[in-house]
């Protein structure tokens, strides 16, 4: 598996054009049967953020809500950075099953579970140099800055469990077992939820009690994956062969096609976390606000993420086979859907947002502050769709190398735009900025679409 165009398929693997009639319906039921438990699964995530974010928003100082705010951001880096570790195992072992390739599958899953725990060793060895220089460059107030560094101290632990499920989850994508991955990340999140409850609410644990809830139910969740990957070996032929899993020419080819998609990921998450850093600046009182409102965002994303990862999966399939109709109709299709899914999100946000911050916090002067910005998170579904979509599309046609430009360009002019509009904006200068990088992420994977249309036959 590389980043280049894929290799055209044997005219006997080649399955002919779609009939019009059939084109215009069946793609709508197959996206959806790819789609839901991604969206379940994704949608744990957010969840959790807002339980984070209601425990410690109903602690006495917001400080409690910047701190983990500041320390999530962290492990933000530190762990979204390691994604090539599920998309690039997702990848290899979907190939070695379509080969029924059993040594090879299971030397995939080996070498992605080495892999994150070297990774998770050397960050637990360079903790503190890595925390005290991060903190540096958030300069938030000393007390968040206090809360943050607890946090961190204690959740650091979890790296490898975290890492693992990275590896776990993106062999189970590969082997098409979506419903079990949903089933895990529940078991994850929801463990983490009762568990921030118990450890902070019960027992007073404060900020580490939250960090603490997290590593542990990653452990929970790695033991657990572990066990159905182990089953579901049992029924597949093959030998765990150590010359295979150490096999240099695969571990070059694994960190080759993850590369750009590595550089990419961390220039997104750069450009997440300059709005925490900016709303740092702001004060305390903005900095939580705007952290309590990103999980509105964080809703929309892991939800739209769905039908990314659906239209990944038939753009691959229509590139693989050569077929411009399939591209262009599950493309069609699964934006349609997407669209309708975000105009959903506006309407919510719209009615009930007010609502739901309730939910998140009950300090008055938050509340307050995070009423004023919340038009922004009512516009960003319709302006952040496409985005999302395109990423899908740009995931299945494997072009990292353009997913990594786009990306490069579109930070660079957010950078620009959140160093210069809070100074005639305020806070509502840093929102502005970030819908403006959902629309240049558009953009410009939008200028190098056609070169996915060029790739497949006419």
């Amino acid at each position: 598996m590389t980043a280049k165009d894929p290799s055209p398929p044997s005219s006997s693997n080649t399955p002919p054009e779609l009939p019009l009639a059939q084109l215009r319906t069946a793609p709508y039921g197959r996206i959806w049967q790819l789609s839901w438990p991604t969206i379940l699964s994704n949608l744990t995530v957010p969840m959790l953020g807002a339980v984070d974010t209601a425990v410690m928003g109903h602690l006495p100082d917001p400080a409690y809500v910047g701190g983990a705010a500041i320390g999530s951001m962290i492990f933000s880096f530190l762990y979204w950075g390691f994604g090539f570790l599920r998309m690039g195992t997702t990848g290899f072992v979907a190939q070695a099953n379509g080969r029924k390739n059993g040594t090879e599958i299971r030397a995939v899953l080996a070498r992605a579970l080495l892999t994150g725990l070297a990774a998770a060793l050397i960050l637990i060895i360079v903790q503190q140099p890595m925390c005290t220089g991060a903190l540096k460059i958030v300069d938030g107030t000393a007390e968040v800055e206090r809360l943050a560094q607890a946090y961190f101290d204690t959740r650091i632990w979890g790296a490898p469990a975290a890492l693992a499920n990275y590896a776990i989850l993106g062999w189970m994508l590969g082997m098409q077992l979506a419903r079990t991955a949903l089933l895990i990340q529940i078991v994850i999140n929801g463990l983490n939820a009762a568990l921030d409850i118990w450890f902070v609410v019960q027992l007073g644990w404060g900020i580490e009690g939250v960090a603490l809830a997290t590593a542990l139910s990653q452990y929970a969740g790695a033991i657990l994956g572990l066990l159905f990957v182990t089953l579901r070996l049992s029924r597949i032929d093959g030998l765990w062969v150590r010359a295979r899993i150490f096999d240099l020419r695969e571990v070059n080819n694994m960190f080759r096609v993850s590369r750009d998609i590595f550089i990419r990921t961390l220039t997104m998450i750069f450009a997440w976390s300059l709005l925490t850093w900016s709303g740092a600046r702001l004060g305390t009182n903005i900095l939580a606000a705007n952290a309590i409102l990103m999980n509105f965002q964080a809703f929309l994303s892991h939800g739209l993420d769905g039908f990314a990862h659906a239209t990944s999966a038939l753009v691959g399939e229509a590139i693989g086979a050569r077929n411009r109709n399939l591209l262009r109709g599950s493309i069609v299709a699964a934006t349609l859907m997407a669209s309708c899914v975000a105009v959903g999100y506006t309407l919510i946000y719209g009615l009930f947002g007010a609502s739901l911050l309730g939910l998140l916090t009950d300090i008055p002067e938050l509340l307050t502050l995070a009423g004023e910005f919340l038009p922004w998170m009512v516009l960003s579904p319709v302006l952040s769709v496409w985005s999302y979509q395109l990423d899908g599309i740009f995931i299945g046609a494997t072009r990292a190398a353009e997913m990594r430009n786009a990306m490069l360009t579109s930070v660079a002019l957010y950078t620009a735009a959140i160093f210069t509009l809070p100074d005639f904006m305020g806070n509502h200068g840093l929102w502005a900025s970030l819908m403006l990088f959902m629309l240049l992420r558009a953009i410009t994977l939008g200028i190098f679409y056609p070169r996915i249309e060029r790739i497949v036959e006419r």
